[in-house]
């Protein structure tokens, strides 16, 4: 729709534009002796507020000849005779209204000499093609705008299917890591294997639930993360131990869902593992001004060959964290001699 008349306010705005026109060629026609102020204006003023409505044609003019199909020729002919019809019936129109006013009363028109005949044609054809350039200017705009919107949906398309392939590769991990626990926990205690069994389904059935939320509060995850831990602990027993230090105010704070989970597994697999007597997990979260920092700790083995891992999990992490928040995010981990330890800071969202 044409921008200078797509509502109420652009057409105010319109024909505040004409009106200081028609004042100038009011101005034009007092200067050269044509005629008084009273006449000029009467005369002028209505005749460009209804050419501006004749020149909102060009706008469509414009968008049936983009710029890039324009050559000169055809830019002569299409805007050469659009605006020659278009001074033409500005002409017309302005020898009417003047011939109007000089039947109700001849102080408020004037004669109008072929000069000023000739000077309202031309007049128009110039304006007419200054319209034309004007709503070029403004249609190049919006296609720049347009394609700005374009990319910025292209990008969001692009980070939802890289956070989807990212899910795809820590999902399957656990689940098989926990089927191969399940099938060599059942020759050794049936009944375990089968608390097992209905822990991971409980577990599964709570991610499904949450699967399609791009984010969720800290405490669904971390119920994620007990039935997480009520399968492994049924498989290393008193070996395995947890401490959970939360904060109260954390709890509702919003973040990535399928985080920690991983982030136990891995805790887990480097280090609990290797430990003869096991180790303590030690989970913390605080709220501090606008982030919220998350930590989670385990012992390790120096000697063991599994404590130095991959990284890959550590990695996949960092990506969906930069996917969601750009640069706005932290994630760290560390290692000494005897604990690894991973800390995480999102921006604060509730």
């Amino acid at each position: 729709m044409n921008p200078f008349l797509s509502n109420l306010r652009a057409i105010c705005y319109n024909s505040l534009i004409w009106a200081l026109v028609g004042a100038l060629f009011a101005v034009l026609l007092v200067m050269t002796h044509v005629s008084g102020w009273q006449q000029a204006l009467c005369f002028t003023l209505p005749l460009c507020l209804s050419f501006g409505f004749i020149s909102a044609s060009a706008y469509y003019v414009c968008k049936a000849l983009p710029l890039h199909k324009r050559h000169f020729f055809s830019w002569l002919t299409f805007f050469g005779t659009s605006s020659f019809f278009s001074a033409a019936l500005w002409l017309l129109i302005a020898i009417a209204w003047n011939r109007l006013c000089m039947t109700f009363d001849s102080t408020w028109a004037f004669e109008l000499s072929t000069t000023i005949q000739w000077l309202t044609f031309i007049l128009g054809a110039l304006l007419y093609l200054l319209s034309i350039l004007c709503y070029d200017v403004l249609i190049a705009f919006d296609n720049i705008r347009q394609a700005e919107r374009r990319q910025a949906a292209s990008e969001i398309h692009a980070r939802e299917a890289e956070l989807q392939m990212l899910r795809t590769q820590i999902n399957p991990h656990f689940l098989f890591n926990s089927l191969n626990s399940i099938s060599a926990l059942t020759a050794i205690d049936a009944a375990a294997a089968r608390e097992m069994t209905i822990e991971l389904a409980q577990f599964f059935r709570q991610t499904l639930a949450l699967a399609d939320q791009q984010k969720i509060k800290l405490e669904q995850e971390l119920e994620l993360c007990q039935h997480f831990l009520a399968v492994e602990k049924i498989r290393f027993g008193k070996k395995l131990q947890t401490s959970f230090v939360i904060d109260e105010q954390s709890l509702a704070c919003l973040m990535p869902p399928m985080i920690l989970q991983p982030l136990l597994e891995n805790a887990i697999k480097h280090g609990i593992r290797d430990l003869v007597d096991g180790g303590t997990i030690e989970v913390s979260s605080k709220v501090r001004e606008e982030w919220l920092y998350i930590a989670i700790e385990n012992p390790i083995d120096p000697d063991s060959a599994s404590a130095e891992g991959t990284g890959t999990g550590l990695k996949n992490l960092r990506s969906r964290f930069a996917s969601l928040y750009g640069q706005r995010c932290r994630v760290d981990w560390s290692k000494d001699t005897a604990m690894f330890r991973v800390e995480i800071a999102l921006p604060l969202e509730k």
